[in-house]
């Protein structure tokens, strides 16, 4: 069991970009699906 213990303490996968740059990846994938939404809000009303 000690060396299980060891051996995970050990193992560290550390992420391709830093914590914060998720978060702004994100934000800006939603913001863009935002603008999207937006510019097609008045297509019903044409037709």
């Amino acid at each position: 069991m000690h060396a299980a213990l060891v051996m995970a303490e050990t193992t560290v996968r550390e992420l391709p970009a830093a914590a914060p740059v998720y978060g702004v990846v994100a934000f800006g994938l939603l913001i863009g699906l935002l603008l999207v939404t937006y510019a097609f809000r008045s297509v019903g009303t044409r037709h």
